[in-house]
C-alpha cells in the first residue's frame, strides 16, 4: 500500500477525498453542474445564462459573485470597503432601522425607514434586539453608536461611512438600501462575495447589476494594491456550482457596457 509522503499515496488520498466530496452533494447538484465546463472560463452573458440554467432548488436563489482579488486586508492600504447601486435591486425586501435624533426622525419615517429611533434604539440593541438587515445612522448619534461596537461589528451592522451608513442625508440613504445599494468588502482571504439579485431576473437585468459590480470593485481599487488586481472570478446562484469567468473578457465588456 502506498504511504502518504509518496506521490502515488498522495493521489490515492485525493481521489478518496473527491470521492467523499461527490456523495456528499445532492444528485441534483451533481445533474446541473454538467451543464458546464468545470475548467472552462466563460463569458459574462454566456455564464449569466448558465446560471440561470442551474438554478433548480424549489426557492428563488440568490445571484452571487466571488472574486478573488490580488489583496491582503492585514494592511490598511489594501482593504476593500465600499457600496455599489445595483441598477436593476437587489429583488429582496431590506429592513432597514435608522438611528437619528430631532427633526430627522419625521424624515426618517417619511423616507421610509422601518424603525426609527435614538437613545431608546440603543437601548432596545443592547439589550437583544436585532430585527432589522441595515442600521443607518445620522453622524450626531455616532458617539452613542459606538458603545454598540461589540454587538454590531461581528454581524457586520456597525454603521460606517465607507458603507453609506453614516450620513447626514438620512433620506437619500434609507432611499438608495430600498432601491438597491449594496456594501461589500474583501475578507481576510482577499475575496469579494457579492449578492447581486435574484436567478429569475432576466439575463440583461443580471448583466447590468454584475457589470455594476465589476467596475465598482475596479474603481475602488485599494492604493496599496499591487501586481495583478484580479485573481479569479466566478458566479453562481446561492446553491448551484460555480462558473469561472474570463477576467479579460469580464473587465473589457464592463469597459465597452461604461462606454
Amino acid at each position: 500500500m502506498a504511504k502518504e509522503g509518496h506521490p502515488n499515496g498522495i493521489m490515492v488520498l485525493r481521489l478518496t477525498r473527491e470521492k467523499k466530496k461527490q456523495k456528499t452533494r445532492s444528485k441534483r447538484f451533481l445533474e446541473i453542474q454538467k451543464l458546464r465546463e468545470s475548467k472552462k472560463e466563460y463569458e459574462v452573458p454566456t455564464a449569466i445564462s448558465l446560471m440561470k440554467q442551474m438554478s433548480s432548488a424549489r426557492f428563488v436563489e440568490s445571484a452571487e459573485a466571488h472574486f478573488r482579488m490580488n489583496l491582503d486586508p492585514k494592511y490598511n492600504d489594501q482593504q476593500l470597503r465600499a457600496t455599489v447601486n445595483l441598477p436593476k435591486g437587489t429583488g429582496q425586501s431590506v429592513k432597514i432601522a435608522v438611528l437619528t435624533q430631532g427633526e430627522k426622525i419625521d424624515q426618517a419615517r417619511a423616507a421610509g425607514a422601518d424603525i426609527v429611533g435614538g437613545d431608546d434604539l440603543i437601548e432596545q440593541i443592547k439589550g437583544g434586539f436585532m430585527e432589522f438587515d441595515k442600521l443607518i445612522a445620522s453622524p450626531d448619534m455616532m458617539p452613542k453608536v459606538a458603545s454598540l461596537g461589540k454587538i454590531l461589528g461581528p454581524r457586520g451592522l456597525m454603521p460606517n461611512p465607507k458603507a453609506g451608513t453614516v450620513s447626514p442625508n438620512i433620506t437619500q440613504a434609507i432611499e438608495e438600501f430600498k432601491k438597491g445599494k449594496v456594501e461589500y468588502r474583501v475578507d481576510k482571504t482577499g475575496i469579494v462575495h457579492i449578492p447581486f439579485g435574484k436567478a429569475d431576473f432576466p439575463e440583461e437585468d443580471l448583466i447590468a447589476n454584475f457589470m455594476a459590480v465589476v467596475r465598482s470593485v475596479e474603481r475602488n481599487k485599494p492604493s496599496g494594491a499591487k501586481g495583478i488586481y484580479w485573481k479569479t472570478a466566478y458566479l453562481c446562484s446561492s446553491m448551484g456550482p460555480s462558473i469561472k469567468l474570463n477576467i479579460k473578457e469580464m473587465l473589457d465588456y464592463g469597459s465597452e457596457s461604461s462606454d
